[in-house]
């Protein structure tokens, strides 16, 4: 597998990357872990979406995805499609509810929401803790599992596997047991760290990078990639951190960074 990082600012873009949104590439299946703002654009010097077999959300936070209304229109009104999207809707995974979010985002008002029916290009499906689906077939197969973990709203960590190989994506999350679940002697955990370690940081929102880096450890993952760092603080700190608590070799993502898995 290979993880390509579209966007790592973490609550919104910054001066030097977008939101959150990562590309996927296993065998020949191409997904994307969230699409926050500007994503869709870095998406492009990688991949054409039209090249996309399935998109999947952690949560609905708008910095994680909010470029999914723009992707609406990429496959609504693309002048030179290279195929009809009506025939060939894309897949996206999601926590319930996220057709009428993303309606909402994309209505042009409220008095035309009930109008606004995004499956005539996509198709949608719910996560649930606990639950796995499959995207691609044969060598191609990626599992999808999902697992609750801690947030001001529903949100999962995604365990992502092609073959043996497992990467581990965090989203946004406090410390809590479902993190390491997912994150269980995964081959990359790809961890959010939103601010230093301390005792002001409200309970059950994000993690800091001491703690990425103690449940790195306790999983038993292999590698560690912190992200979702807001453009206030330095990654360079937080990835600091969390290599204290975790003696695998730790990096910082930063846009278009490449990680093999």
């Amino acid at each position: 597998m290979r993880l390509i990082v579209l966007g790592c600012s973490g609550s919104g873009p910054g001066p030097e990357s977008p939101a959150s949104g990562y590309l996927v590439e296993a065998g020949g299946t191409r997904l994307t872990l969230d699409l926050g703002n500007g994503t869709l654009g870095a998406l492009q010097r990688h991949l054409d979406p039209w090249s996309l077999d399935a998109v999947v959300f952690s949560h609905l936070h708008a910095d994680h995805c909010s470029d999914f209304a723009s992707l609406v229109v990429h496959r609504r009104y693309h002048p030179r499609p290279p195929f009809d999207a009506a025939a060939s809707p894309l897949p996206v995974y999601a926590p319930a509810g996220a057709h009428d979010r993303f309606a909402r985002a994309y209505a042009p008002s409220d008095d035309e929401l009930a109008g606004t029916d995004l499956t005539d290009v996509f198709t949608f499906h719910d996560l649930a803790a606990g639950g796995t689906h499959t995207i691609g077939t044969g060598a191609d197969e990626v599992r999808v599992s999902a697992f609750g973990v801690v947030h001001p709203c529903p949100a999962f960590a995604l365990r992502i596997e092609h073959g043996r190989r497992v990467l581990t994506y965090s989203g946004d999350t406090g410390a809590c047991p479902g993190l390491l679940d997912a994150a269980r002697d995964a081959d990359l955990l790809l961890c959010e760290a939103s601010w230093p370690h301390g005792e002001h940081n409200p309970p059950g929102v994000h993690l800091s990078g001491r703690e990425a880096g103690e449940h790195a450890a306790t999983a038993g993952a292999r590698r560690l990639v912190v992200t979702h760092v807001p453009a206030w603080y330095d990654r360079d700190e937080l990835a600091g951190e969390a290599a204290a608590a975790f003696d695998g070799p730790v990096e910082a993502a930063t846009p278009d960074a490449v990680f093999d898995v």
